[in-house]
């Protein structure tokens, strides 16, 4: 079973999340987050779930239309570790450019 590791990042992410659903007044905005945590569990049992993006990395697809967020990720096979780098909205049009830094 591989272990998750979220980069210090993606709090900012989540934060960015929170502020977005409480600027739209969506109801249990703490609830959305535990999904996105819920989905990621997924990734213990199937590193290799998410579709291969550039440079190695993976994303997996969370939830669907207003509740469609995407998780950016890289599995260290020797390791058995999955680094949780990002999480963004399915609408928004990218990843922070500091994810592509490394």
């Amino acid at each position: 079973m591989a272990k998750i590791e979220l980069a210090p990042e993606v709090a900012e992410d989540f934060d960015r999340i929170l502020d977005h659903l409480a600027t739209y007044q969506i109801e249990n905005p703490g609830q959305r987050i535990g999904e996105i945590i819920a989905a990621l569990d997924v990734l213990e049992q199937n590193p290799l779930i998410g579709r291969p993006v550039a440079n190695g990395k993976r994303e997996l697809v969370i939830g669907r239309r207003t509740r469609g967020y995407l998780a950016l990720y890289r599995y260290v096979p020797e390791m058995d570790i999955v680094f949780v780098l990002a999480i963004r909205s399915q609408r928004e049009a990218g990843y922070a450019v500091r994810v592509g830094e490394g």
